[in-house]
């Protein structure tokens, strides 16, 4: 049987090019960079996917609280506070989201932020925890910078980014070619040794190919260097909103850390409004009626503003969940916002500090298409759009990333020579394929870091080989 490689007789026969030798090659280098990387992912997504339910069995003692009554008010909330405090710096004001809930309070106590429950009905504090240092906290920034700040922000942008090639170049190598569906939509169990583990890292890998692929671009959306241009040129609300707003020179997402989520990606180059300082010198410190406490932060008594925030935040219809930032500074404003698990009810007011006045009140009819489509991407991501259906099905793809993983690996062990790196060969007669070429210019283009990479491995690779032609010897001539 005939192909188009034949070549004709007396001819001198080249091997046929393969450019899945090629693709392969690279989806090791991928995997090689990508594995660590999606174990720890996967791990810490796990813990965090399932952050309500975790919550509840270890910090049942300050989360929960027997009912009795009325509660206090905000403000009377934050005097108990301040009496247990007094030093301390109070930065967040948590609502109960529940009858039998308390309250929390975020603070800062000799250098050290500390998360700190109290009952609203009785005033007593429950106890507090280390802000920076709890599960959740740590999954978090393990999960955003590997605790190690922007190096290893961008260190999880280049992991997503290859997490993108290993997907692609994956894709290419699940491809059936003409074979049945055993090892290719379900796994041989029949079989043994590395054809077994080459099934169930291909049968995994594509199953979960679709939704890996939606949180690795989902979660590049929170990178500070990807992200952030991103944001900047998708995520975008119309001048005139803020033409009346006075402004802080700050964004909304400052309020953001990689510890502690405060407001929605939706709104985090939104500008930060400043409150008017001058306003309370001039008479206007009766917001609406609420004289008692028109005070200036001046003076200490701006947080008397603290229960006219949470009853203008149930009156414009915030649901509970929500947390308030207090003011920080002279133009510091108060800030209520709700990253809720459905998109379509969060909720950003910034008020005057002074005044009460709302300033700003971002919703979802206010985001573009693009940041409605992350929005949502995002709440997929973290489990929480579909409540337990969306915590199983991410812990589910967790899983399957981590088996993936470690598969991988234990195939590269078995076929690699003893004592090398196990490279896949890469023949020098290999023609330049435009495909290939294109994919890998196109991901450089979109995501500049994995470009960079991408050239600095190429440069590698292209002088490993040629080290390795120039050490073979010659063959000596008859």
């Amino acid at each position: 049987m005939s192909s188009r490689f034949d070549t004709p007789a007396g001819a001198a026969k080249r091997p046929q090019p393969s450019f899945y030798n090629l693709v392969w090659r690279w989806h090791f280098y991928a995997g090689l960079f990508v594995i660590p990387f999606f174990i720890l992912l996967s791990l810490t997504g796990l813990i965090y996917l399932f952050k309500p339910q975790l919550d509840d069995l270890m910090y049942a003692d300050l989360l929960q609280v027997p009912v009795a009554g009325q509660r206090l008010a905000a403000d009377q909330q934050l005097a108990r506070v301040r009496e247990a405090y007094p030093q301390a710096v109070i930065k967040q004001y948590l609502p109960p989201t529940a009858a039998d809930r308390s309250a929390q309070f975020v603070i800062t106590e000799q250098g050290h932020d500390l998360n700190l429950f109290l009952d609203p009905y009785r005033g007593a504090v429950l106890g507090t925890q280390d802000a920076l240092w709890n599960l959740q906290a740590v999954a978090r920034k393990l999960h955003g910078d590997l605790l190690i700040g922007t190096a290893g922000d961008r260190l999880i942008e280049l992991a997503a980014g290859w997490g993108i090639v290993l997907v692609v170049s994956g894709l290419y190598l699940w491809w059936p070619r003409g074979r049945s569906g055993a090892g290719i939509l379900w796994p041989r169990l029949s079989a043994r040794g590395r054809l077994w583990w080459r099934d169930m890292h291909a049968v995994t890998g594509f199953w979960g190919s679709a939704i890996l692929l939606l949180m690795l671009m989902t979660g590049m959306t929170w990178t500070g260097f990807w992200g952030a241009q991103f944001a900047a040129v998708w995520n975008r609300f119309p001048d005139a909103m803020w033409n009346d707003v006075p402004k802080s020179g700050q964004l909304t997402g400052s309020l953001n850390n990689s510890a502690r989520q405060t407001v929605a990606w939706a709104v985090e180059t939104a500008p930060l409004p400043a409150s008017d300082a001058h306003a309370a010198h001039q008479g206007h410190g009766d917001h609406q009626g609420h004289g008692a406490h028109s005070q200036p932060a001046a003076t200490g008594s701006a947080a008397a503003l603290l229960q006219h925030v949470v009853d203008t935040a149930e009156a414009r219809g915030v649901q509970p969940g929500y947390s308030i930032t207090l003011p920080k500074g002279e133009q510091g404003v108060y800030t209520v916002a709700l990253f809720a698990s459905d998109p379509r009810n969060d909720a950003t007011l910034h008020l005057d500090q002074y005044s009460g006045e709302v300033l700003a009140d971002v919703r979802w009819d206010d985001y573009g298409p693009v940041a409605k489509a992350v929005e949502s991407g995002v709440m997929i991501h973290e489990g929480r759009m579909f409540g337990l259906p969306n915590q199983l099905l991410m812990a589910a793809i967790c899983l399957l990333i981590l088996f993936s993983s470690i598969s991988g690996l234990v195939l590269w062990w078995k076929r690699r020579p003893a004592g090398q790196l196990g490279v896949p060969p890469l023949r020098h007669d290999l023609p330049r394929w435009k495909t290939a070429i294109g994919v890998m210019l196109a991901l450089g283009v979109v995501f500049p870091l994995v470009g960079a990479s991408l050239l600095l491995v190429w440069g590698l690779d292209w002088l490993l080989g040629l080290w390795r032609r120039q050490s073979v010897p010659s063959a000596p001539v008859a």
